[in-house]
């Protein structure tokens, strides 16, 4: 009975191990370099992660048929439209895959203004494996992956996370004088 015990614990170390081995570094806490990706939007335009390098980048997963991630999209409009003069950009991925034609339909009702990509269970699992939507990676100028954000994206989380990032250069010293509003 002990050796039992002995053994399960062992085997809950290993499990545990390999949970830790097998996680993006920024589920860990940790600052990493984000995995990047060339992909095809709704519009068949190839979108690159490294094209927005020296910007703060806001990857956002969601689905159509997803409530919060409907409720979210007229702010993430509105801060690309708000924030892109200062340097951000947001890139929609859907997730799991969906079809093209509603992706894209939706997203014209909601005169989306940022890249909308079809999402795979890989892309996905590149910069997460929780499965909470909507999911937006939080991306540096440096490139580095520094918060993922499960759930809604609130005002307090954005003016408290982001819009620090977005008065930054990517040597980290302030770009402007005053605060951006």
């Amino acid at each position: 009975m002990y050796i039992s015990l002995i053994l399960r614990l062992r085997f809950l170390l290993v499990v545990a191990a390999m949970m830790i081995a097998h996680s993006p570094p920024a589920v860990l806490g940790q600052e990493v370099v984000a995995p990047q990706f060339a992909l095809k939007d709704v519009n068949g335009r190839t979108v690159r992660l490294r094209d927005y390098r020296g910007k703060v980048v806001l990857i956002n997963f969601w689905a159509t048929w997803c409530p919060p991630c409907r409720a979210e999209m007229p702010d993430l409009v509105r801060l690309q439209r708000d924030y892109s003069r200062h340097g951000l950009q947001i890139i929609g991925i859907t997730y799991p895959p969906e079809k093209k034609a509603r992706v894209r339909r939706f997203a014209r009702s909601l005169k989306v203004n940022y890249p909308i990509i079809l999402g795979t269970r890989q892309i996905r699992a590149r910069f997460s494996l929780e499965e909470t939507l909507p999911l937006t990676v939080v991306i540096n100028r440096d490139g580095k992956v520094i918060e993922i954000i499960s759930g809604i994206l609130l005002r307090e989380e954005f003016d408290e996370k982001i819009k620090p990032l977005l008065m930054k250069n990517t040597e980290g010293e302030m770009r402007y004088g005053k605060s951006v509003h």
